[in-house]
């Protein structure tokens, strides 16, 4: 705060308790000195004779307000309230909230260490542990990708199978603790302007199966195979060391409309995930990782069944 806006608050402060220290000592003057009905009314009046009285305040109230205000000047010699006074007892939030992290490190800390020297599938077999990662889940991750996981416009869904930047657990590990950044330039110009996108989108649309107009996806597939297989890949299955997306699936991060897919194709698109390593420590990230790829074990477990399966048909069969 400069110091122009200190002496703001503090004349504010001065001002605001001589000022009712004043009209306190001003209203206790008066005394009752007529008796019950009768003598000075301010003028109001309802339902013809219900009339209201200029009475001073009662003793009691008084004191109460004064009170207030002997409170107020103890309250600004022991904390921190004028603006340019630190207080008797030198108390802050940031050393108050600096005292309760430390105090809750000192107390958690060796619990997360524990669970850091776990295995990850030990860990997702942990309800303990898992609970523990759902409250950490809750108050760092539920904010961008919802309380369940499932993400929402612009924010991954974490209980598929489906995997911007790689679902092993060293990979969520790294997302967790480094952050990504996603960055998708526009391409509007480099197609040649609405039509060359709607072209595009459209091809787009067909590799996954959605319903698109089969001449502009025709005449969208070269301009496809030029600039975006250079991320996605020739199958448009995605590649998590870029954190390109898998186009040929059902699953869309920015819906899957054509006015949607054009947008994204024609300014293209910035996601940012901030690093948490500094916020929670390598050994709560390392439990979080687990957590989050216990959301979707169950599509990982399928995912890799059908993949199993396809590879081997004669063992499905035979099962």
């Amino acid at each position: 705060m400069s110091m122009g806006w200190q002496v703001y608050v503090l004349v504010l402060v001065i001002f605001g308790i001589v000022s009712n220290w004043v009209l306190l000592r001003w209203t206790s003057r008066y005394e009752i000195t007529h008796k019950q009905g009768q003598g000075d009314t301010t003028g109001h009046a309802w339902d013809g004779d219900l009339t209201e009285y200029n009475n001073p305040l009662p003793h009691w109230w008084l004191r109460l307000f004064q009170i207030t205000i002997i409170f107020a000047i103890a309250y600004l010699i022991l904390y921190p309230g004028s603006g340019v006074y630190d207080g008797v007892l030198g108390w802050s939030q940031e050393q108050q909230y600096a005292e309760e992290m430390a105090e809750a490190e000192q107390q958690y800390a060796p619990i997360f260490a524990a669970y850091a020297e776990q295995a990850p599938q030990q860990l997702m077999n942990n309800s303990d542990a898992m609970t523990a990662g759902f409250n950490l889940f809750g108050n760092n991750c539920a904010q961008c990708h919802g309380s369940g996981g499932r993400g929402a416009i612009g924010f991954p869904n974490l209980t598929d199978a489906d995997w911007q930047w790689g679902g092993s657990h060293e990979q969520i590990l790294t997302t967790i603790m480094h952050g990504r950044n996603g960055v998708m330039p526009g391409w509007a110009a480099v197609l040649g302007g609405d039509a060359g996108v709607t072209n595009v989108a459209n091809y787009v649309r067909s590799l996954s199966g959605l319903s698109h107009d089969a001449e502009a996806a025709a005449a969208g597939q070269q301009p496809f195979g030029m600039f975006c297989v250079a991320c996605h890949g020739p199958e448009a299955k995605g590649n998590p060391m870029l954190g390109a997306p898998n186009l040929s699936d059902d699953i869309w991060l920015y819906r899957a409309t054509l006015e949607s897919i054009k947008d994204t194709i024609a300014n293209g698109r910035n996601n940012q995930m901030p690093a948490f390593v500094d916020t929670l420590g390598a050994d709560k990230v390392k439990l979080l990782a687990a957590y989050v790829q216990s959301l979707s074990r169950a599509a990982q477990n399928q995912t890799a069944e059908v993949t199993a399966a396809a590879a081997n048909p004669a063992a499905s069969t035979q099962q």
